[in-house]
């Protein structure tokens, strides 16, 4: 019970506290509701060996955590025992990404049925109109925008919900990386940014075809993706300028993006595109 208790408690400790606690030390992967997700969900995932070198690995499809837990401190252990740790690591990673995949391909199921029961968007949407976009390629539905996340090949994996008062929220398991939405057809450009009123606010003043990458940490996946799928065509990387924030993470990860894909650099007031 003690090992049980000290693997409930680093659940706890990562905001991934199991609802009514019940675990398994079989070594094989479970699916498990987060305390605080709705009921029914199974968002969380854990693989647990409770033998003579107690080890775990955990994390949420929802969040995209992933950690790993020890009764022993690896440097305490023996070259054996680490090695032994390592094959469990590495026994864990490979679970939980086949289960990851299935959880990928019950999502892209959903944001399928999700697409084709909303309705294309008007202007009039409060998001909308509270950024003076137009809606490009999105849906309605009860009340939301909904923003396809597709990749480079077209097709559908993933949601992002936008409702009226601004909140985001993404279909819960889906793929985001490498994915985008995209508005317009490339021509003699293509621009990439983080948020959907970015780039709708780009492909208004500019004409140029835009995707939207959804945050900072998928704009070099998505230039990645789409500079693979065109290869001499000119990419320009629109940063969030998070001046305020330390390390200013828009600017930082489009700089990053731009640099690994022969792509140019914009920020926000437009006067200091150059090439990286």
């Amino acid at each position: 019970m003690g090992f049980h208790s000290d693997f409930e408690r680093a659940l706890e400790a990562s905001g991934l506290a199991m609802h009514k606690p019940a675990f398994v030390g079989d070594g094989r992967l479970h699916r498990y509701r987060v305390a605080d997700d709705k009921a029914g969900s199974k968002n969380g995932w854990y693989v647990l060996y409770l033998d003579e070198k107690p080890f775990g690995a955990f994390g949420s499809w929802k969040t995209g955590q992933s950690l790993t837990w020890t009764a022993t401190k690896p440097e305490t252990m023996t070259p054996a025992e680490r090695r032994e740790l390592a094959a469990r690591m590495e026994a864990a990673r490979i679970a939980r990404a086949a289960e990851q995949a299935k959880v990928r391909d019950e999502a892209a199921k959903r944001a399928a049925r999700l697409w084709e029961t909303a309705k294309p968007a008007g202007n009039d949407h409060p998001y909308l109109v509270k950024k003076q976009v137009s809606a490009f390629g999105v849906r309605d539905l009860r009340g939301q925008l909904v923003i396809p996340l597709r990749d480079a090949d077209g097709r559908l994996w993933s949601l992002q919900f936008i409702a009226g008062d601004g909140r985001k929220t993404f279909l819960t398991g889906g793929r985001k990386r490498g994915c985008y939405h995209a508005i317009g057809r490339p021509a003699s450009a293509l621009c990439i940014c983080e948020g959907y009123a970015t780039g709708a606010t780009i492909y208004q003043a500019t004409g140029h075809a835009t995707a939207v990458a959804f945050d900072a940490g998928n704009l070099l996946p998505v230039a990645e993706a789409l500079r693979a799928k065109f290869p001499r065509l000119s990419l320009v990387i629109a940063a969030d300028n998070d001046s305020e924030t330390a390390g200013n993470p828009g600017l930082t990860a489009a700089t990053a993006a731009a640099r690994a894909v022969g792509a140019a650099v914009a920020v926000p007031d437009f006067g200091r595109a150059g090439h990286v």
